[in-house]
């Protein structure tokens, strides 16, 4: 009679956990059916709300529709606060997801609207405005789906030294023109310090040109032209680092003959599958 009663216990407990684990599989992973699922869900969710945003701040609509944006939001604030909690209740280790980056994001891109419900009242609503812009933190959650994202993190990792010496010799340039230019045109011409000059030398560089200074001399005139010209082939150098790194990732990868998977070079067995992988 006890064992009776002690397996009858057990069964429910049994099946809870199980289907904690089957959440955790669909939510947190995407390598089943019902997890691919969830995500392409959970996508156009996060795409939806995000373009609800943008469009709510155009002032026309916001105006006329204000009441249907309202209501749209907390709709959108109920799903994610509802998986916020499906991932915190699935979690293996609920306060390490809490803490994690990914749990500071889905956090912050519910509670701005929960905020609105505690801070009310129209004296306020610029200050709330910019707590809700939060929410734009939601689009941050594409990066999941992503495959291709790995590999853009790496390139850029890989070529981390090689921009952070462009960096330095852009600073160098930039600091160099300044300071000439400072030399040359002077406070009358706007150019008032050298900090002010290294201003005015980035935004020339950059090819964004504000036109709040500008040079009156010919000589300053031609120190812009040397400026303009370096800025033209700068712009390019950053893009052609990060291309060379790209490049060699997609030469470097294997590609497993039976599921098609990219492994590292020198990689011997598939790490998707542990497929033999053919030289």
């Amino acid at each position: 009679m006890y064992r009776q009663r002690q397996s009858n216990n057990y069964c429910p407990y049994k099946k809870f956990k199980l289907l904690r684990k089957e959440a955790y599989h669909i939510i947190f992973e995407s390598d089943t059916r019902g997890g691919r699922l969830f995500d392409i869900i959970l996508l156009w969710l996060i795409l939806l709300s995000v373009g609800v945003v943008i469009i709510e701040s155009i002032p026309s609509f916001q105006e006329r529709f204000f009441d249907v944006f309202y209501f749209i939001e907390w709709i959108f604030t109920a799903l994610f606060s509802i998986e916020y909690l499906l991932r915190v209740w699935s979690s293996p280790k609920p306060w390490r997801y809490i803490f994690s980056f990914w749990g500071l994001v889905d956090i912050l891109s519910i509670l701005p609207t929960y905020i609105d419900l505690i801070v009310p009242g129209y004296h306020y609503l610029l200050t709330v405005r910019i707590f809700r812009l939060l929410r734009v933190f939601r689009i941050l959650k594409l990066v999941r789906f992503n495959r291709e994202a790995r590999i853009l993190l790496e390139a850029m990792r890989g070529s981390s030294h090689k921009i952070g010496v462009f960096l330095l010799t852009v600073l160098s340039t930039v600091t160099l023109l300044g300071t000439l230019m400072y030399v040359v045109e002077g406070s009358k011409s706007g150019f008032t310090s050298i900090p002010q000059s290294i201003y005015w030398a980035i935004v020339t560089v950059t090819t964004v040109g504000f036109g709040d200074i500008v040079p009156q001399t010919t000589l300053g005139k031609l120190l812009s032209s040397v400026a303009m010209i370096i800025g033209y082939s700068i712009i390019a150098v950053p893009t052609g680092i990060i291309t060379v790194e790209l490049s060699r990732g997609r030469l470097a990868s294997k590609k497993c003959s039976n599921c098609a998977n990219e492994n590292p070079e020198g990689s011997k067995f598939c790490n998707q599958c542990g497929e033999e992988l053919v030289e």
